[in-house]
């Protein structure tokens, strides 16, 4: 191979940064072009007028030391501390304040407590749903485990088909349905919980959430999840280390203008050069890619047409004094204001506050917030920017009455605001249209049809939230390590 890269990665969002840093780990060479100064993209922290901000309110999952994030961090040294909060989140409602503890038994004993003569009910639903977490989250614990199979795979899958029986009666339908059958679709608590989750995990509520990861989701608070000490720009920076240190190259303030055929494999134009390689893969969505190599590519436009009934997001970033009992850890909210509503347009909030020792961030006796909500881009499809001005504006005055009734404590005291819209997201990440959080997991079943690394083209391959397995920076990581292992076999043969 020559001097060179072996493989150029369009962009460091959690899957770009996961592929290259397997294949350097791999001994090849890869070289991240990424447009912004920092990385994560839609998943990074960003400082504005001296504070600095997750750009969108999470939490992150795969952090436990058997994880793929805790193994890179422990392989790697990374500088990179977690905080396992407890509680991880808390939900409030009018009516409803609703801790998610890290003690799963504890919580479900709650519910069960609160249904009264429907506890037994809540118990059955929670042995079913913890089964299919059981299921499925081993397969996200084991990369090797995803598909393309190996015969160690298949092997592996064949002696796990016990535990892959409770799926057999819930492919295809929505979670409403097996709430229903234990008959708790009316149960508020658990309903509300499970819809506001479902839709910042798999993109919609459980009317239309397809059953399997629905389920699985729902063990999100148990599953290595918690927050990244100083942001979850931390820890994209300690995959950067390790990518460079492993011999990778990133670049950053360099944006890649094209994409071009040639007879070495992909002529990369950049905003200040560029590179030839033999292979290309680009974290993007899938119109984005399109738009670099600079025609239509049949195999992405289904993908497009799914991306495109996703969501975008609304934001507002905030900087506010700590109330007097606020813990000094980070915290987490979410916030729905009316629960038979549909949750989004500022109806439903999910809120991350930072820590009071992380000083970077603000300064002692302040805090950052980050509130989000979904939006439909749709809606500013065609639109003249005053009237999309107007709808973010609508959706945002609403996301501040919800804030300032369920999180009084906070709204009260904020002193620094900014907006933030679709158009701040595809004007920073350059996803077209400003779409975020991935192809909505709607019941169906379409989403078994596409479970390998997606090649648009020779030598050119995707990842990030739009494939598989998509929807969140652990699953983005893990598509990226499939498709790093695809891409190493191509090019050693």
């Amino acid at each position: 191979m020559g001097t060179g890269p072996d493989v150029v990665v369009v962009g460091s969002g959690f899957g770009g940064l996961g592929c290259a840093l397997t294949l350097a780990e791999r001994g090849l060479r890869p070289r991240v072009y990424e447009a912004l100064k920092y990385p994560g993209g839609c998943a990074s922290t960003f400082t504005r007028d001296g504070f600095a901000f997750e750009s969108g309110a999470t939490l992150f999952s795969g952090l436990a030391e058997h994880q793929l994030f805790g193994q890179w961090m422990k392989r790697h040294r990374m500088d990179v501390q977690v905080s396992w909060l407890d509680p991880l989140v808390e939900l409030r409602a009018p009516g409803l304040h609703l801790p998610v503890t890290r003690d799963r038994d504890a919580f479900v004993a709650r519910l069960a407590g609160e249904a009264g003569p429907l506890g037994p009910n809540v118990r059955r639903f929670f042995a079913l749903q913890r089964r299919v977490a059981d299921a499925l989250w081993a397969v996200l614990d084991s990369p090797e485990l995803l598909p393309p199979f190996s015969a160690r795979a298949l092997w592996a899958h064949a002696a796990r088909l016990p535990q892959y029986l409770p799926l057999a009666g819930l492919v295809g339908r929505p979670l409403l349905e097996v709430l229903d059958d234990h008959g708790l679709g009316t149960f508020t608590p658990l309903r509300t919980w499970a819809n506001a989750l479902c839709q910042i995990t798999v993109q919609c509520g459980v009317a239309e959430a397809e059953a399997p990861f629905a389920l699985a989701t729902l063990d999100y608070a148990w599953r290595g999840t918690g927050h990244v000490v100083g942001g979850i720009g931390r820890l994209a920076d300690g995959m950067v280390r390790a990518i460079r240190a492993a011999g990778g190259e990133v670049c950053f303030g360099e944006r890649v203008k094209g994409l071009e055929r040639s007879p070495e494999g992909w002529r990369v134009t950049t905003t200040r050069g560029g590179a030839t390689a033999p292979t290309v893969v680009a974290n993007t969505l899938p119109a984005d890619l399109d738009a670099l190599v600079g025609r239509s590519t049949p195999a992405l436009a289904s993908l497009q047409d799914a991306v495109r009934t996703g969501w975008g997001a609304a934001m507002l970033y905030a900087v506010a004094d700590a109330h007097p009992g606020a813990p000094a850890s980070a915290h987490h909210l979410e916030l729905v204001a009316d629960a038979t509503a549909p949750l989004h347009e500022g109806n439903h909030l999910f809120v991350s506050i930072s820590a009071a020792d992380e000083h970077h961030r603000a300064p002692p006796g302040q805090r950052t917030l980050t509130a989000s909500t979904h939006v439909f881009p749709q809606a500013l499809e065609g639109q003249t920017a005053q009237r999309q001005a107007a709808y973010v504006s609508r959706v945002q005055a609403t996301m501040k009455a919800t804030l300032g009734e369920l999180a009084p404590e906070w709204a009260g005291r904020i002193r620094h605001l900014l907006p933030g819209s679709p158009r701040t997201f595809q004007r920073f990440t350059r996803r077209t249209g400003g779409y975020v959080g991935g192809i909505p997991r709607r019941a169906g079943l379409h989403h078994y049809a596409q479970l390998t690394p997606v090649q648009p083209a020779e030598r050119l391959w995707l990842v990030g939230d739009s494939v598989f397995p998509g929807q969140s920076i652990l699953a983005a990581a893990l598509g990226g390590v499939r498709v790093a292992e695809a891409v190493e076999r191509s090019l050693r043969n």
